[in-house]
């Protein structure tokens, strides 16, 4: 195992730096093995991408991480009803499920389950479908709905038999009556509730579109909760199915311990989107305040300080600040994550010290800090080493980039040539703080 483990990091090394992966498989790894992640797939992906999906979870398994697997098998009922000559009925959102529904649906969802467990089988990993036994459940609405289950309670007896077991759970969503009727549970309904029993570090969507989408059809990268969320709702080109996934989600994440983050990616980007900083999907948090001050606060200076030399790992000079004019400091409430904003040439804002704290890297909090940021500076310029392990990030951000040595100066929000020649010019020249000579932004 562990040279196996070996050969893996050095794999996720190449999606994005060893040290990262490394970060992520220990935070992971440090997790009650049931509670790693909830991974809810569509019936679209399982039945587009299951080569994907099928080789992005063996990966985790060989990783020694156990996710617990939750399928949908809507557009294969869909089809499968079509052909039995029987009509698709929707009530509220939901579908209505007779008894000669029930009889299309439940061969349906054994064999997606099924064809999920044999394709994981097919590549070493030991899968065991879990059919029944996990969503007690009531008729949520016999009259208008049919057999369609409301979750009364979630019993995960099955789901550790199968962890403990050393295989990988895959979970279809039928409920049943003390009596033992079969209904049909809501995808949505049963992974919130699963998620709700199990508490897991990272719920996981995969979806055909990769994560939420904005205006422009570009992937939303990070959203807070509290910070973003009434903004995004309120925003027309946010389109009714947006509003309730992320409202679903704000429901969620609001009964779960803080550190739980939700990432919606596909099935084909999970690996990075997992073990990468950038990741490669939405990532969804509950958050946390950022607040924006003129100046350092006088008692929070010390922390401040204290934060910026353990995360670089070098001293700051008693008088660092002397002669260094702030336009202004983000501040994140935890006390996590900061951005230092310094006046610039001809007024534009100098990045001088972006900086998010190890252990909170990979929970979104440097992407809403510069997001905020971004809204704060539209016009902006910083400077990086080029061997920092997120150079490659910077250059995704900046509109334009320029090499002096072993420094890079970002640019945002400039296209005159004299201008940014100048802004180059002072970046390069300004001091960094540090007790070591050199410069670090």
């Amino acid at each position: 195992m562990a040279e196996v483990r070996r050969t893996v990091i050095e794999l996720l090394g190449q999606l994005g730096s060893s040290r990262e992966a490394r970060q992520y498989l220990k935070q992971f790894s440090r997790i009650e093995e049931s509670r790693f992640a909830v991974v809810k797939v569509g019936g679209a992906v399982l039945q587009e991408d299951i080569d994907e999906l099928a080789a992005a979870l063996a990966f985790l398994h060989r990783l020694g991480l156990t996710p617990i697997v939750l399928h949908g098998a809507g557009p294969q009922l869909d089809e499968a009803m079509a052909e039995a000559g029987v009509p698709v009925r929707k009530h509220d959102g939901l579908r209505v499920t007779t008894e000669a529904v029930m009889a299309v649906a439940r061969p349906v969802i054994y064999r997606a389950n099924a064809t999920l467990v044999d394709a994981l089988e097919a590549r070493g990993v030991r899968a065991r479908g879990i059919l029944h036994g996990v969503f007690n459940a009531r008729l949520a609405d016999p009259e208008n709905l049919g057999l369609v289950g409301q979750i009364d309670s979630v019993e995960l007896d099955p789901v550790r038999s199968a962890v403990g077991a050393g295989a990988l759970p895959v979970v279809a969503c039928l409920g049943e009556s003390p009596g033992g009727q079969v209904m049909n549970i809501n995808a949505d309904i049963a992974t919130r509730e699963l998620v709700w029993t199990v508490r897991p570090y990272k719920v996981i969507f995969l979806t055909g579109t990769g994560g939420l989408l904005d205006q422009n059809g570009r992937i939303i990268s990070a959203i807070s909760i509290s910070g973003d969320y009434e903004h995004l709702i309120a925003q027309d080109w946010v389109h009714s199915g947006m509003q309730l996934k992320l409202a679903q989600i704000k429901d969620m994440l609001e009964r779960l311990p803080p550190e739980t983050s939700v990432s919606i990616t596909s099935a084909s980007k999970l690996t990075r989107e997992l073990f990468t900083h950038t990741g490669a999907g939405t990532l969804i948090r509950r958050g946390e305040r950022i607040d924006w001050f003129d100046v350092i606060p006088g008692e929070r200076a010390a922390a401040l300080e204290s934060m910026l030399e353990d995360s670089f790992g070098r001293r700051l000079r008693p008088d660092w600040r002397h002669g260094r004019e702030l336009q202004g400091i983000l501040l994140a409430e935890s006390g996590r994550a900061a951005a230092l904003i310094a006046r610039g040439v001809d007024g534009i804002p100098y990045l001088d010290k972006f900086v998010v704290t190890p252990e909170a890297q990979g929970e979104g909090l440097a992407a809403a800090l510069w997001q905020i940021l971004r809204a704060r500076c539209p016009r902006m310029y910083w400077r990086s080493r080029a061997g920092n392990p997120i150079a490659g990030w910077y250059l995704q951000q900046a509109h334009a980039s320029f090499r002096r040595g072993e420094w890079i100066v970002h640019v945002i929000g400039v296209d005159d040539f004299g201008l940014l020649e100048r802004l180059v010019e002072d970046a390069h020249s300004r001091d960094s703080g540090w007790e070591e000579d050199g410069f670090e932004s």
